[in-house]
């Protein structure tokens, strides 16, 4: 603050212009309910496949449905398996190289807000229409004569200790189609790798075609184990295209965040949510990485402005 004597006698005080808010603020708290809402709609589509799994027609009378796809494959049971060692490190990978982001608590925020939403209507598709097994090998367990509160917990924390996965053993209730689950991871992962890595670098352009042609292999394997029908793989990747495209348009583009009667994605049912955790980051995330701890320092970088 400095002060300067004028002519007449008065003094002029010259006070500093209050400091900018950030154009992307952290809002930790906003990620952190981002993730407990996460959590419960994981939770409800664990709880919708409890109960699937005592609905699911008997296999020994309904046979697969037609499909143009599995009707000309035989059925490779190994094949489950190496979909999912992919879906394990394309997500691992994912969420590692995310933590390096020098936004980072913006960029998971969107992610557990796009996998709430994804885990939500899937809950309810799977659960509103249930369809005949599309494999004549995978494994299901029993069926219950009774469902009670107690036994569809047990289900839930079974499924939830080994993260929804067959490879665990831990996935062996039956009837999660429409749409596919480890399609979505797939697609997931390799959306977020294109969005916030930067395509100017030679190398990482590498790694998003690797991650591409990762997601490919992993749902070929999966239609050749008789895993999910066709049509739930196309669904699932068109849901989950269109939320991440919907809502980076959104987040990227701040004349689309009110309410309007031209912008016609602001009569989503969602988007009043969509404020709440969007509403004051400034545009579109720079893609810097830095280090996420405060040590050691000299790791520490002011981020990398390939963006």
């Amino acid at each position: 603050m400095e002060k300067e004597s004028s002519r007449n006698g008065d003094v002029k005080i010259d006070i500093p212009s209050p400091r900018d808010e950030p154009r992307f603020p952290q809002e930790r708290w906003k990620t952190a309910l981002a993730f407990i809402i996460m959590c419960f709609n994981f939770v409800l589509t664990l709880i919708s496949l409890s109960l699937v799994h005592e609905k699911v027609p008997d296999r020994k009378t309904y046979k697969p449905l037609p499909d143009v796809i599995l009707d000309n494959l035989p059925a490779y049971d190994w094949a489950l398996n190496v979909s999912e060692y992919i879906i394990i490190f394309c997500m691992n990978t994912c969420m590692i190289a995310m933590i390096f982001h020098k936004h980072r608590f913006i960029v998971f925020r969107r992610i557990f807000l796009i996998m709430s939403l994804l885990y939500m209507y899937r809950a309810i598709t799977m659960y509103v229409t249930v369809l005949p097994l599309s494999s004549m090998t995978y494994v299901c367990s029993p069926k219950s004569d009774y469902i009670s509160p107690q036994l569809i917990i047990k289900r839930v924390l079974h499924l939830m200790s080994g993260f929804g996965l067959s490879v665990n053993g831990k996935h062996t209730y039956c009837g999660d189609f429409i749409y596919s689950g480890h399609t979505v991871i797939l697609v997931f992962s390799y959306l977020i790798i294109s969005e916030y890595t930067p395509k100017q670098i030679y190398l990482v352009r590498f790694v998003h075609w690797v991650y591409f042609l990762l997601a490919m292999i992993g749902v070929i394997m999966l239609q050749l184990s008789h895993g999910h029908y066709t049509v739930d793989v196309i669904i699932a990747y068109y849901v989950t295209t269109r939320i991440f495209y919907i809502y980076h348009t959104l987040a990227n583009n701040s004349n689309l965040k009110q309410f309007s009667s031209n912008n016609l994605l602001s009569r989503l049912w969602s988007f009043s949510l969509f404020l709440y955790f969007e509403g004051n980051v400034g545009g579109p995330l720079p893609k810097q990485f830095d280090w996420p701890l405060p040590w050691p320092r000299r790791w520490q970088s002011k981020g990398n402005r390939a963006s």
